[in-house]
C-alpha cells in the first residue's frame, strides 16, 4: 500500500466511523472497487486508533467529567450525580458489543472478505435509518434515559459488528426509537464508541505486536493514522451540528445507492 492509498483509506475510515454509512463496509468496498490489495490488520488497527484519538479530543472534557463523577459515585453511593448515571449507562451500553464480538469473532471476520454481504448490510443500514426517522419521536433527553434504553442502544452497536451495518447509524437509530432527539442520540452514540474502539484497538494491538510489517510501513501507517484522526474530528463536528435540524434520510439514500451499485458490481464480477 502506498502513501496515496493510505491517505484515502484513512480519510474514509475517519469520515465513515461517525457519519452513519459504515466505516467497516467502506474499508472493504473501496479497496475492492479500486482493485487495491487489502490494507491488512496493521493498517486497520492504526486507522481505528486515529478515530479514537478524534473522539477523545472532541469529547475529552466530557469524558473527564463523566469519569470523575463516576469515581465519586463509587466512593459515596448515596450521592446521585447525573454524569455518574450517564457513565453507568455507557458502561451498560458497551456490554452487548463486547460480548457478541468476543463470542462471534471468527464468524464476523469471515464476512469482511465478502463484498456481496457488505453490500446487503449497507442496504440494511439504509432501512434502519429510514425506519428510525419515520417512527422516532423525541420525548426524553440523555439525563432521563433508563437502563433498558442504554441496553437497547448497546444492542444496536452490537449489530454493527457486521461489516456494512453502520455503528453510528444503528446506535443513533435505536436512540431515536427510544425517544432521544437526533443531536442527543448522536452525542450518546459518539461517547459509546470510545470504549468499544479502545477495547477493539487493544485486542488488535496484541496481534499487531507479532506483525513485522508495522516497522516496514511506518510512514504509510502514520499517514493513515493522521488522516483518520483529522477526518474523524471534523465529521463529529459536522454531524452534531447537522443533526440539530437535519434528518438521517440523506445518509439512508447514500447507503441504498452504494449498497445497490456494489451489489450489481459484485454479481457482474
Amino acid at each position: 500500500m502506498n502513501i496515496w492509498q493510505a491517505i484515502v483509506l484513512g480519510l474514509v475510515q475517519g469520515a465513515t466511523e461517525f457519519v452513519p454509512v459504515s466505516s467497516s463496509g467502506h474499508l472493504v468496498l473501496v479497496p475492492w472497487l479500486l482493485g487495491w490489495t487489502s490494507p491488512g490488520l496493521v493498517f486497520d488497527t492504526l486507522v481505528h486508533w486515529g478515530t479514537l484519538v478524534a473522539v477523545l479530543i472532541y469529547f475529552g472534557r466530557d469524558w473527564w467529567i463523566l469519569i470523575t463523577a463516576w469515581l465519586r459515585s463509587l466512593i459515596r453511593p448515596e450521592k446521585h450525580e447525573s454524569q455518574a448515571r450517564l457513565m453507568w449507562m455507557l458502561i451498560l451500553g458497551t456490554l452487548p458489543a463486547a460480548v457478541l464480538g468476543y463470542l462471534g469473532e471468527d464468524f464476523f471476520e469471515s464476512l469482511f472478505g465478502q463484498p456481496t454481504w457488505v453490500s446487503l448490510f449497507l442496504l440494511g443500514t439504509a432501512a434502519i435509518l429510514t425506519f428510525s426517522e419515520w417512527r422516532g419521536r423525541s420525548r426524553q433527553e440523555i439525563g432521563s434515559m433508563r437502563w433498558w434504553d442504554a441496553l437497547a442502544i448497546g444492542c444496536g452497536q452490537a449489530l454493527a459488528i457486521l461489516p456494512g451495518i453502520s455503528r453510528s447509524g444503528a446506535t443513533m437509530a435505536v436512540g431515536l426509537l427510544r425517544g432521544l432527539p437526533r443531536a442527543s442520540a448522536a452525542r450518546f452514540s459518539f461517547l459509546l464508541s470510545t470504549p468499544i474502539i479502545l477495547g477493539a484497538g487493544f485486542f488488535q494491538l496484541m496481534n499487531l505486536l507479532s506483525e513485522p510489517a508495522a516497522a516496514e510501513q511506518a510512514l504509510t501507517l502514520l499517514v493513515g493514522f493522521l488522516s483518520a484522526a483529522l477526518s474523524g474530528y471534523f465529521c463529529i463536528w459536522f454531524l452534531l451540528r447537522y443533526l440539530q435540524r437535519g434528518k438521517l434520510y440523506p445518509f439512508a439514500i447514500y447507503c441504498a445507492i452504494v449498497g445497490g451499485l456494489c451489489l450489481v458490481v459484485s454479481f457482474a464480477r
